[in-house]
């Protein structure tokens, strides 16, 4: 039996060296790994930590707002919750303003852990940071947020701010092209007789061509 000519060609190292989704899961994996060796056994999870801080002095947060602060899907956070209000960490309690919704607040336990995690988790970014060298380590933070907010921005509907495109550019050209076309049509025309009374009378303004002789 003939094998088929075509068949699937495997992944090349190059390809996923250039591919912005797998390297920012890669660097995803690394930076667990580092928070997870820096944290501890059993310390807080980077999205129970997340939740902490998010809640840290504010007197409550729905859960809708914790969504777009910690960036965790609705689901995962609501089940995330759950499990932290059992372990006393957080505690949920009907607002003040709307009797409808529930806020999510610090428990005492659970500002106690955050407090105790800080300067773990501020050693874990260090070290992350680490694998860059100085001058690129602010760049790289900043790239991270500008993603984030871009994406953010692009989700509820808001129209990031740009510089004008190539095609707005032109369209700015033509019209000022068409201001200073207007502006000359405003000039006064020179008069057909200008500069007449300086020729010398008999002399033909436009002159013949001289032919040579042979």
């Amino acid at each position: 039996m003939k094998k088929s000519k075509h068949t699937e060609a495997p992944v090349s190292k190059s390809t996923l060296e250039g591919s912005p989704a797998h390297l920012l899961h890669r660097v995803l994996q690394i930076a667990l790994d580092i928070y997870n060796e820096t944290a501890g056994e059993g310390a807080l999870t980077q999205r129970q930590y997340a939740v902490l801080t998010a809640l840290d002095g504010s007197e409550g947060l729905s859960q809708t707002d914790l969504v777009k602060i910690t960036g965790i899907d609705r689901s995962t956070l609501a089940d995330l919750v759950a499990r932290m209000i059992t372990k006393e960490l957080l505690v949920r309690e009907r607002s003040a303003t709307d009797a409808r919704a529930n806020l999510v607040q610090l428990a005492p336990a659970g500002k106690t852990a955050l407090d105790d995690m800080q300067p773990r988790v501020l050693l874990a970014d260090e070290k992350i940071l680490s694998l860059l060298s100085p001058p690129k380590r602010d760049s790289f933070v900043k790239l991270l947020r500008k993603i984030t907010s871009a994406r953010e921005a692009e989700l509820s509907g808001e129209a990031p701010v740009s510089k004008d495109k190539p095609e707005k550019k032109l369209e700015k050209k033509k019209k000022k092209h068409k201001l200073s076309a207007k502006k000359l049509k405003k000039l006064p025309m020179p008069l057909l007789s200008d500069g007449a009374s300086e020729a010398v009378a008999g002399e033909d303004l436009v002159h013949a061509p001289v032919t040579e002789q042979v």
